[in-house]
């Protein structure tokens, strides 16, 4: 999509930064499993160990070859079309002279303050790097101020500034014009060492194991050991290192040797080692042409504005399409179920919500009112895990019931359920219940994004079935049989494998038959 030209330009600079946030988590977590085992000498039943090698360097091949990809598409297609529409991102050596004393005041007042560059010697040993974090590798000449030569210095980018600068119209270069952070730093790292001389640098990032490893019979207390955890998923296993294209080869050997990689592991970079970080550029051009244009999902005619989204349900089921229908419905139903005094329970499942959540502010409003409000929280939602703990905390300060699944199985299943006192014809009052069932998260940004199914209902036995879900993850007693819900990994496995032969069988006989099936990964 990057490649394709008939896609507006910011959109296909986007769509580099997301192949690169998403290499980022692939070696975070797939390749840093399949490392562990090399480096452990333990491969999966049935596989060689020359077996397991052999598909690490295919792997890392393909890896390359993307990389190089990725910085050739932004290198002679992107950055150059996008100059054309006047939205540039400069090199040190296209500055002009005002433009270089604009870097060099921003440099002295907000860079050089924040920076603690770390010469080498036994009593400044090479300093930790966090994972994904900027840095620069230096070389120095000259006797330092003790009279000694320290021939190598580290020095880390401050992670509070902004990794991207839109520059001054003032300067003359338009509205749109941009530089990096690491231009401004390498445009100056002589200013960190007065005295010395810099002979040669490069920027570099070095990406480490991210994944979180539990022991299953350690673990007590599945949210205490996950903060016990989440610190050193900064400082886990290197595994690859990211350095300008540019870097002296006895720099990367240098640095290679530093965090015990081999060369397979070092990738030259023909621009930021970060391209994730370009994205803060896109929301800082002014040129809606480059960009999709806005796009606002409808809403069912059963829910329009002002309908009452419990009666619109108690009519019949309503199928959200989401992106392309609005997940405002969604939000609505757990906000009228936190505010309606007839509501007495709220249950859900969470697995990622986002670090600000309007959905999760309600099911504290609904915990707060005094409604019976059990959340179970999925906290080993990977990368999203601190967000789901101190929601997890929040809700149990307001006297929500949280629960986190089933250790060891992940609750991915997305399912929301209410139970709301309603009268009889007798006049008594009976306990009706509502639920959302839905593929994607109950995460109102990420379901603008992607293609997703949820099921407003009020059908008896799906809210049957919901319930006894809930009622499962929490008891942990065996799961009740279900009228129409199929479960993992209960009773899905089979009934998939049912449908399969059903119409496998149908296009035998002449029968129309059929499957479309949607996943993430088979």
């Amino acid at each position: 999509l990057a490649q394709d030209a008939s896609i507006p330009l910011l959109e296909r600079l986007r769509y580099l930064t997301i192949v690169a946030s998403n290499l980022d988590e692939f070696f975070e977590i797939r390749m840093a499993g399949l490392i562990d085992q090399l480096r452990s000498k333990s491969p999966p039943s049935g596989m060689t160990m020359a077996e397991l090698r052999a598909q690490y360097v295919e792997i890392a091949a393909m890896a390359h070859a993307m990389v190089d990809d990725q910085y050739t598409c932004l290198n002679s297609q992107v950055l150059p079309a996008l100059a054309r529409q006047g939205v540039r991102l400069l090199r040190r050596s296209e500055l002009t002279a005002a433009q270089h004393a604009w870097v060099a005041t921003y440099f002295r007042e907000h860079v050089r303050p924040l920076m603690t560059p770390i010469g080498l010697d036994p009593a400044h040993p090479f300093p930790q790097v966090v994972n994904k974090s900027l840095n620069f590798v230096i070389e120095l000449s000259g006797r330092d101020a003790f009279g000694r030569e320290t021939a190598i210095a580290i020095v880390k980018a401050p992670r509070v500034l902004p990794r991207v600068m839109k520059l001054p119209a003032s300067l003359g270069a338009g509205d749109n014009t941009f530089l990096l952070l690491s231009a401004v730093i390498h445009e100056h790292l002589g200013d960190l060492f007065p005295g010395r001389e810099v002979v040669a640098y490069s920027q570099f990032r070095l990406t480490r194991d991210a994944d979180l490893w539990l022991d299953e019979e350690d673990v007590k207390n599945l949210r205490q050991a996950l903060k016990g955890e989440l610190p050193h998923r900064q400082f886990g296993l290197p595994l690859r290192l990211e350095v300008a294209k540019g870097c002296p080869g006895h720099l990367a050997r240098f640095l290679l040797a530093q965090f015990e990689l081999g060369d397979e592991e070092l990738y030259r970079c023909d621009g930021p080692v970060n391209l994730m970080r370009l994205a803060a550029l896109i929301d800082q051009v002014d040129i809606d042409a480059l960009r999709y244009p806005p796009f606002v999902p409808s809403r069912p005619k059963t829910l329009a504005e002002g309908v009452d989204i419990l009666s619109a349900i108690r009519q019949g089921d309503v199928l959200l399409h989401h992106p392309y229908e609005s997940f405002d419905p969604v939000v609505e139903f757990i906000r009228r179920a936190a505010t309606d005094p007839d509501v007495v329970a709220i249950k859900q499942t969470v697995y990622r919500t986002g670090v600000n959540s309007v959905l999760m502010e309600a099911l504290i409003d609904a915990a707060r009112r005094g409604k019976e409000v059990t959340v179970v929280v999925e906290l080993m939602a990977r990368f999203d895990e601190e967000a789901n703990i101190n929601w997890a905390d929040r809700l149990e300060q307001e006297g929500a019931q949280v629960v986190y699944g089933v250790f060891g199985l992940k609750t991915h299943a997305k399912l929301a359920l209410i139970l709301r006192r309603e009268p009889t014809a007798n006049g008594g009052h009976r306990l009706v219940p509502y639920a959302h069932l839905g593929t994607g998260n109950y995460h109102p940004r990420t379901a603008r994004l992607y293609t997703d199914f949820g099921l407003l209902t009020a059908d008896p036995d799906l809210c049957h079935d919901v319930n006894e879900v809930f009622l499962h993850i929490t008891s942990l007693a065996k799961a009740a049989r279900m009228r129409k819900l199929v479960l993992a990994p209960f009773t899905m496995h089979r009934r998939v494998l049912e449908m399969i032969r059903r119409e496998t069988r149908n296009a035998r006989e002449g029968k129309p038959a059929r499957i479309i099936a949607k996943m993430n990964a088979l």
